[in-house]
């Protein structure tokens, strides 16, 4: 039970993880920590000069974002998710605000949600004061509801929707005329299988559909709280509306350096690189000391398992100083999986094979 008098929040996932975490960084090696998908490569030289020059910047920063970063969303999303020159795009305080916050912010009532996904959509639920429903992967056994989350790459899983199901969840929305909320920050990351946007689908367009979008991952900056949504006119209107009763704003210089990450492929590219050298290097170890690699066609993470409870996987793990996340933290269905996140640096990653192959 939360100590919150207002809301019954589940206790924060990764604060149940301290223990095996002291656990790792016991180990004589030191800890090799895949626990949390944050970034940890260095800012595109690009984007630090582009958020440099924008340092003098006084005045409040358009909600909506300058015309400068309304043309650099929209001409990404026309360029990578297939969209018209149309849609609707809203800068965001990173992708987790709107994740949480949506909701709330577009009153929704009852939000379904995977029954193996980040922990976040139940807590907006929650906060929101709406019904959380968990549902399995085909949309046509999903209940009535007013919103409803789809998540392809998913997190943590790795895993990419079918095409059939992504048409089943847009005609879902349709039947229901319910918001369908599509979390594609990982979209940019595809390795066996190419990921697709929600929005790459023509029966989008007349449904009141919305994809989120990072740069924590793509580009590194996380630190920078730099997303954005898109999709329809009308609910990113409403959006907007809402927000700028708000304030919520992201700040000028950061909105400088959005335009420049999304201005620049090179940079994706070589982090694409590193990204592949490690998930490959992590794969082999995890294999070599008897896990099973399930989904993980694309994103951040190798979802594993040895069939057996998750907290003991994640504690032999620890044992060798590696520290990763229960499957639970992700639903029920995760209770004999852990994932094991690509963002460590190249040294930590060879570390952590190192000890794995040790045990084969």
């Amino acid at each position: 039970m939360s100590n919150n008098a207002t809301f019954d929040l589940p206790e924060f996932p990764w604060d149940r993880l301290a223990p095996l975490g002291d656990k790792a960084r016991a180990h004589p090696g030191g800890i090799v920590d895949l626990s949390i998908g944050t970034p940890v490569d260095s800012v595109p030289e690009v984007i630090q000069s582009a958020l440099s020059a924008a340092s003098d910047s006084p005045g409040y920063p358009p909600t909506a974002g300058i015309p400068a970063l309304q043309k650099a969303m929209r001409d990404w999303s026309v360029k990578y998710l297939g969209t018209s020159e149309s849609v609707g795009v809203l800068p965001s305080i990173g992708s987790k605000e709107m994740v949480t916050l949506l909701p709330f912010l577009l009153r929704a009532k009852r939000v379904l949600y995977p029954d193996i996904a980040y922990p976040s959509y139940h807590v907006g639920a929650v906060l929101a004061g709406a019904e959380a429903i968990p549902v399995g992967e085909d949309p046509k056994s999903w209940p009535a509801a007013d919103f409803a989350w789809i998540n392809s790459p998913s997190n943590p899983t790795g895993a990419l929707m079918s095409d059939q199901a992504v048409r089943d969840a847009i005609q879902w929305a349709k039947s229901n005329n319910a918001y369908l909320v599509s979390d594609e920050c990982y979209l940019q990351l595809g390795w066996e299988a190419t990921p697709r946007s929600v929005l790459s689908f023509p029966e989008a367009a007349d449904v009141k559909v919305i994809a989120l979008h990072s740069l924590s991952k793509r580009s590194n900056l996380a630190g920078y709280r730099a997303g954005f949504a898109v999709g329809n006119p009308s609910v990113i209107s409403e959006l907007l509306e809402i927000r700028k009763h708000v304030g919520m704003m992201m700040p000028g210089p950061v909105q400088l350096a959005m335009i420049a990450a999304l201005a620049d492929t090179e940079h994706v590219t070589k982090q694409r690189a590193v990204y592949l050298r490690r998930r490959t290097e992590l794969h082999r170890g995890l294999t070599a000391a008897g896990f099973t690699i399930h989904d993980s066609v694309a994103g951040l993470y190798l979802w594993a398992t040895r069939d057996e409870e998750c907290w003991k996987s994640a504690d032999w793990l620890a044992g060798h100083g590696i520290l990763v996340a229960p499957g639970d933290f992700y639903g029920v269905r995760g209770k004999n999986f852990v994932r094991a996140a690509l963002t460590a640096t190249d040294e930590r990653i060879d570390v952590a094979v190192a000890r794995l192959t040790a045990t084969a």
